[in-house]
């Protein structure tokens, strides 16, 4: 990881924080009544993806870092189900926003998969 001063540095903390801003400006739309119940739920994981894996990085050992890492992936999934159902029961007015999440969501997945494999690699 040279080259890497703090967690900011790395893409998948960045694309998190994209995750949860887009997030951000999507759940307003949802039905007042939601306000603390799947809305808040999905805001949650949303800030959950990118604060693991800045707090696996604070920890500064491998193995507790890949944990977070996968917390966060858990996170990941988490969120990608929260909306899906939150589409499917027509919650979600902004499809295009909807869609660029998702897709970032796709791609967090297969960045955070590939950063655990190095990580695991790094060990051995």
């Amino acid at each position: 990881m040279s080259g890497i001063q703090s967690y900011k540095d790395l893409l998948i903390w960045q694309k998190g924080i994209e995750i949860a801003v887009l997030v951000y400006q999507l759940i307003p739309d949802f039905p007042k009544d939601e306000i603390y119940a799947l809305s808040n739920q999905i805001k949650r994981s949303a800030v959950s993806i990118p604060s693991n894996i800045a707090e696996g990085y604070g920890r500064q050992t491998t193995q507790s870092y890949i944990q977070f890492v996968k917390i966060a992936r858990g996170s990941l999934c988490e969120l990608e189900t929260q909306l899906v159902l939150a589409d499917r029961l027509s919650f979600i007015k902004t499809a295009s926003l909807f869609s660029e999440i998702m897709n970032k969501i796709s791609e967090e997945s297969k960045m955070i998969n590939s950063f655990i494999n190095k990580l695991e690699s790094s060990k051995q």
